[in-house]
């Protein structure tokens, strides 16, 4: 399945084949770049042949660019944070039903051009072994049930992706490899793999995306293959950051980091956004503390600013600490701005819309009926059978609802964005 992993393109409903890839190495150099799944997407229209160029300008990557005159042209984004998929919830294997956890969100989901979702644990079959802490690998069918839900860029740089191993690693990248429009970042089965740009274009809008972890949690990435997991390290994400910004519109940076349980953003992660907005990135999603941190604009040496969500929370788990039950999903809207009369002012990305929609983890008793749904959906009859509250009521909507205030503030969206949107957009 190595030979699988390539640049692909689509074409309305169809794709240039998968031995296109075997072709097109021939014409380009091994490069230092980042991420996995090297998707670039357009929309039907008239096709003229341009090129990609490689990062050291030594060669290039075909593709077909959209024959269009330019008009303003948006684009929304959807970020979920950690799904984490403990024993409890995998006791029925690839027999268990994961679809409906995702049902009560997968509005807002399909709704996005763009749905990212950190998969925080191995998705490397039944031949591993289905586990949950501390060393995890869930069913396949989760992987199929978030593309079901929309999800279409899956982060799986983590702290738990050496949990089984190397070869875990790539049979999770040979699973994804079964699914069309899947990007997936952080991991790779060579330095050729992560060599290639990972770019989606959408609405005229050319989007690139790079995704790091901390760790592995003490099981090193082997010494001879550094390419399998995109740890943070700013000399190497340096170089990719500052390969890819000239190749995309909008740059998104997936971000593993961060002190567990921990509401407010350390040192650390402070510095790093800093480090990412220096070198003018556009996005930064941030995970692994399982519990939400605050949104930020962080201004850039540009000018521009970079959006920063430094922790989304949990998306699901089996976690019980209050604070774990509530995440976020991120919602963004961009516009692309073209020249200004007499082409004097350069075209740009203006952020349009930004926040977030706070999300409760529910699971019943004996630890069932998981599902996610949005704060603003949530209700008392239905905390009533939430496991927390068998016996005694430990959650409550007042604590649910000050704790997303706390956190997301002016943020903080209560209300599906999509169904405001049906009634503003612009008409073609």
């Amino acid at each position: 399945m190595a030979g699988n992993r390539h640049v692909f393109l689509i074409r309305g409903e169809g794709y240039i084949p998968r031995p296109f890839r075997a072709g097109l190495l021939i014409f380009l150099p091994l490069v230092l770049f980042s991420c996995a799944t090297r998707n670039v997407v357009h929309e039907p229209a008239l096709y003229r042949t341009e090129r990609v160029p490689s990062i050291t300008g030594e060669g290039s990557i075909p593709f077909h660019e959209t024959e269009t005159h330019f008009r303003e042209s948006y684009l929304t984004i959807v970020a979920a944070g950690d799904n984490l998929f403990h024993d409890v919830m995998i006791r029925d294997g690839e027999e268990g039903n994961f679809e409906p956890i995702y049902r009560e969100i997968q509005p807002l989901v399909q709704a996005a051009d763009i749905a990212f979702i950190n998969q925080e644990t191995l998705l490397a079959g039944k031949d591993y072994d289905f586990s949950g802490y501390p060393r995890f690998n869930s069913p396949q069918k989760i992987g199929r049930a978030i593309a079901a839900a929309g999800f279409n860029v899956i982060n799986h740089a983590t702290n738990h992706i050496m949990d089984k191993g190397e070869k875990a690693i790539t049979a999770t990248l040979d699973f994804w490899d079964t699914i069309n429009r899947i990007t997936v970042l952080g991991i790779h089965r060579s330095e050729e793999e992560r060599s290639f740009p990972v770019l989606i274009v959408k609405n005229n809008i050319t989007i690139g995306f790079l995704g790091y972890t901390y760790g592995t949690n003490g099981i090193p990435v082997p010494r001879e293959k550094p390419f399998l997991v995109s740890l943070i390290n700013t000399e190497i994400m340096e170089k990719e950051i500052d390969a890819l910004r000239p190749l995309c519109d909008f740059l998104v940076v997936s971000m593993h980091w961060g002190d567990e349980y921990n509401h407010n953003p350390v040192k650390e992660q402070e510095n790093f956004a800093a480090f990412l907005a220096e070198h003018r990135v556009d996005l930064v999603i941030g995970h692994h503390p399982h519990v939400l941190q605050s949104i930020e604009y962080i201004l850039r040496p540009d000018g521009r600013f970079m959006l920063c969500f430094y922790s989304l929370g949990n998306l699901v788990s089996a976690q019980t600490q209050n604070p774990t039950l509530l995440g976020a999903l991120a919602y963004i809207r961009i516009k692309k701005t073209g020249p200004a009369p007499g082409g004097k002012e350069p075209d740009g990305i203006i952020f349009m819309d930004a926040g977030a929609i706070p999300i409760v983890t529910h699971y019943e008793k004996d630890f069932t009926e998981f599902k996610v749904y949005p704060l603003y959906d949530y209700s008392d009859e239905l905390l009533d059978k939430h496991w927390k509250n068998q016996g005694k009521k430990e959650l409550t909507m007042d604590y649910l609802s000050n704790l997303s205030a706390a956190y997301l503030k002016d943020k903080e969206i209560l209300f599906n964005p999509f169904k405001i949107l049906t009634a503003i957009l612009p008409v073609p």
